[in-house]
């Protein structure tokens, strides 16, 4: 099972799971598309897209539950990035969890392996 993370602000986040589907955030409405990190991507994502912000979740998503809309598309430096052509359903959602800004202002992450 593969794992892709996106990193929203907590209060959409919480809208999404009272409509029991994220719609993205207005980035990925603006692309067409819902962005996601691989896991060697997240933290680079977290300081060039969200530095400084506090109030965000880390949401895991598995993958194979995403199907065809998911594909693997071109972005920063050529490297391969997660882009979802559809809503994400929550049931492909693993976890939620807080992604604080540590006392050196950088994102603090959860084990994600777990």
């Amino acid at each position: 099972m593969g794992i892709i993370y996106k990193i929203c602000s907590e209060p959409l986040w919480k809208a999404a799971e009272a409509e029991k589907v994220f719609r993205g955030a207005p980035v990925d409405s603006q692309d067409g598309y819902i962005h996601f990190s691989t896991a060697a991507q997240v933290r680079e994502t977290a300081a060039r897209h969200f530095a400084g912000q506090d109030g965000l979740v880390l949401v895991a998503v598995d993958e194979e539950r995403l199907g065809e809309a998911l594909r693997y598309e071109p972005s920063r430096g050529g490297d391969l990035f997660p882009h979802l052509y559809a809503l994400l359903p929550l049931s492909a959602v693993l976890w939620v969890k807080p992604l604080p800004l540590g006392d050196d202002g950088r994102h603090v992450f959860p084990d994600l392996a777990a």
